[in-house]
Parts: C-alpha cells; sequence; structure tokens
C-alpha cells in the first residue's frame, strides 16, 4: 500500500504551500540520485517527487484529501460524497501526481528515467482518452552558458532531446518541449516537458535579474589617479574606466553588458571596486607609502 503523500514529505495535513515546497527541497537534494549512491534513494526520490507534485497543486491536492491515492483516476465531474463508495478511495494513499519534478545536472545527463517515474499512469481507468500530464525537470546552466544560449543535447533516463536555450535565459524561467511530457492514454496527446532553469552559482559573477555584478580590484594608485581596467564579462574581457578618486564599494556600469534580453533592454554590468593594498610590500613600496603618509593630510574618519 502506498505512503501517505503527506508523510512522505514530513508535513501535516494543514502545511501550506511553502512548507510543503521546502520540505520537498530538502528531501530533493538528499535523494537524488546525482548525489545518492544508494540504490534505494532513486525509489524514495521519484516517491517525494510523487508527493510534492500531487500536494504542491491546489486542485490536485484537494482531489488527493478527498480521493486518496485513486484521486487521478475520478473524473474531474465526480461529485460523490467522501465514504459514499465502498472502499477505493481512502484518504491518504499514494498515487502518481501531476508531472514529478526531476533534476538535470550540468552534464544534461539525467539518469532518472521519466518512464520509471511517470509511466501511462491513466491507462485502465475505465474513463476514456485522457492527455498527458505535464513534467518538469530541473535544468542547471552555467552564468556562460546562460548568457550565450545555444542548441543543447539532454538526456532523460532512455530519452534523449534536442534543446534551443534562449540567449539569456534568467533563474526560474521555463523552456517548453511541446507534446515531451507524459503520454495520454488512448488517442490523446502527450503533455509537455518544461524545463526550470536554475543559475549555477558562479566564483566571479553574482546575478540580480539580467544585471551581473563582479567585484574590481584595484590598486591604490589606480583608486586615486584613475586608469582603464580590464574587466570580464560573460562574453569576454570588456575595459571599464575607474573615476579617479574612487573608493571601495564604487560600482562602475557598463550599460546592456549584462544578461541579454529578447525582449527588451538588456541588463547591465557593474563593477564594483575594491580598493587591494601590498599584503608583503618591498622596501620601496614602503618607503614611498612612508612619504605619502607624511605628506598627506587625508584622514578618510574624518571624511566621512
Amino acid at each position: 500500500m502506498a505512503r501517505d503523500y503527506y508523510q512522505v514529505l514530513g508535513v501535516s495535513r494543514d502545511a501550506d504551500k511553502d512548507q510543503i515546497q521546502q520540505a520537498y527541497r530538502k528531501l530533493a537534494r538528499r535523494y537524488h540520485p546525482d548525489v545518492n549512491a544508494d540504490p534505494a534513494a532513486e525509489d524514495r526520490f521519484k516517491e517525494v517527487s510523487e508527493a510534492y507534485e500531487a500536494l504542491s497543486d491546489p486542485e490536485t491536492k484537494t482531489r488527493y484529501d478527498r480521493f486518496g491515492a485513486d484521486f487521478r483516476r475520478v473524473p474531474q465531474d465526480y461529485d460523490e460524497p467522501v465514504g459514499a463508495r465502498g472502499g477505493g478511495f481512502g484518504a491518504g494513499a499514494g498515487g502518481f501526481g501531476r508531472g514529478a519534478r526531476v533534476h538535470v545536472g550540468r552534464g544534461f545527463d539525467g539518469d532518472v528515467d521519466f518512464g520509471d517515474i511517470f509511466g501511462d499512469i491513466f491507462g485502465g481507468g475505465g474513463y476514456g482518452p485522457i492527455p498527458g500530464a505535464d513534467q518538469e525537470a530541473v535544468l542547471e546552466l552555467s552564468v556562460e552558458e546562460a548568457f550565450r544560449g545555444g542548441r543543447r543535447k539532454l538526456r532523460l533516463g532512455e530519452r534523449s532531446y534536442e534543446v534551443d536555450i534562449p540567449a539569456g535565459v534568467i533563474d526560474g524561467q521555463r523552456i517548453r518541449l511541446s507534446g515531451q511530457g507524459g503520454r495520454g492514454s488512448g488517442d490523446a496527446p502527450a503533455g509537455d516537458l518544461y524545463l526550470v532553469v536554475r543559475i549555477e552559482p558562479h566564483p566571479r559573477f553574482r546575478l540580480v535579474g539580467r544585471d551581473i555584478y563582479l567585484d574590481l580590484p584595484v590598486s591604490p594608485w589606480e583608486a586615486v589617479l584613475g586608469a582603464s581596467v580590464a574587466v570580464p564579462t560573460p562574453s569576454g574581457e570588456a575595459k571599464v574606466k575607474v573615476t579617479p578618486g574612487s573608493s571601495t564599494g564604487r560600482k562602475l556600469r557598463l550599460r546592456g553588458a549584462g544578461m541579454p534580453n529578447p525582449r527588451g533592454a538588456d541588463g547591465d554590468l557593474y563593477a564594483e571596486v575594491k580598493v587591494m593594498v601590498p599584503v608583503t610590500p618591498t622596501a620601496r613600496e614602503r618607503e614611498l607609502f612612508e612619504q605619502l603618509a607624511a605628506a598627506s593630510t587625508f584622514d578618510p574618519r574624518r571624511e566621512r
């Protein structure tokens, strides 16, 4: 007998959508086959995904609460009171939800089989052809991959896909693969597969919407006198002018150098100045700094 979905996620029956999502993410990270080599982890991951998809959607959650494991086989217009039938619709029993969410790692080579997870869940229901379920997979991209876009080959279980990733996709954006989701019963059409983009953390770039931020180390003399320095961007090296008198924290803007936007203005790139000093100055450098200290009247604490 299938486990109660609320027990699978470890939440109460009155848990709200945020609590359900938080519980799912925690368990998915723990049991995803890409990170957990335990042979039982994949089955646990499937079970968690089923539970999340059933409980994360208000409509399916309501039907699951009412009909239990068989909620997917009950016609949408069914209105018989709970308990009127002699069994078969016990509350809290398991069953496949609408399109379980699968994680696709950086190599675009997920080892989770959609067929094992979803199957033809509507077959034999006796209610006529039913369209296939929409499905989701999390697709991780680096900042550079998201910036450039392009055609990618992707494998999920035994199925392979060719995916056109638009240049400038952002975190949370969904890429639709029409007709690539769950199979329908009879002659009903298949559902769609949605790839949900997740941008990986980057050692240099920070994304805020379509704007890109990065730290720009500069020397004390470059900060005081100004300079033209090289700055990395996802599309290659660019030049930025450090304004004379720049202190740490000043943001230098490169308009349109952020993430591309096919439907509007591109994002901007902001280089945030960080004044750096030599950790072990040479004897000559120390001498020059001592001369500067003796000659200068600048007091940064007073200037504030």
